[in-house]
């Protein structure tokens, strides 16, 4: 039986669409070596799901706390799960 591991699903609120907002968070997963993915939402938010050490996972998000130059990042509503299943890499979708 595989052994489960941290994962946390994002979303965030603000001026987070078409600021570059998906593309630099895929750059912060990756360089803290989180795997998962991040999308659009229909309402002008921001939903990310990621995997990986906890440690990294928190400096994940306090990342997305303050987003990139461009982005104005208004609330980060977060919530922890384990997952048996880490997706391979970090991935930009919708």
């Amino acid at each position: 039986m595989l052994a489960a591991v941290q994962a946390v699903r994002v979303v965030v609120s603000g001026r987070v669409q078409g600021v570059g907002f998906r593309a630099w968070v895929a750059r912060e997963a990756t360089s803290l070596g989180i795997a998962g993915r991040v999308w659009n939402r229909p309402d002008g938010g921001v939903e990310a799901e990621a995997v990986g050490p906890a440690p990294a996972l928190e400096r994940f998000l306090s990342a997305l706390r303050q987003g990139p130059r461009l982005a104005r990042v208004e609330h980060v509503a977060e919530q922890w799960f384990e997952c048996r299943e880490a997706p391979r890499g970090f991935q930009v979708t919708g």
